[in-house]
């Protein structure tokens, strides 16, 4: 018999980690900051990639 469920394929977090990154940049330099602005936007994107790889090998 058959699963019911569909299975459902990894959640990739490189996407999220690549648009947090630019996205701080570009506040960064909005706010005459650009390194602290990459640092930040590296930080935020690594914690959301985490989350997401750990809710993901639970599934």
């Amino acid at each position: 018999m058959a699963d019911p469920r569909p299975s459902r394929g990894p959640v990739a977090g490189g996407a999220i980690l690549a648009l947090t990154i630019m996205a701080g940049v570009v506040v960064g330099v909005a706010l005459r900051q650009p390194s602290i602005g990459l640092l930040g936007g590296i930080a935020v994107g690594t914690v959301i990639s985490i989350l997401i790889w750990r809710r993901d090998r639970r599934s």
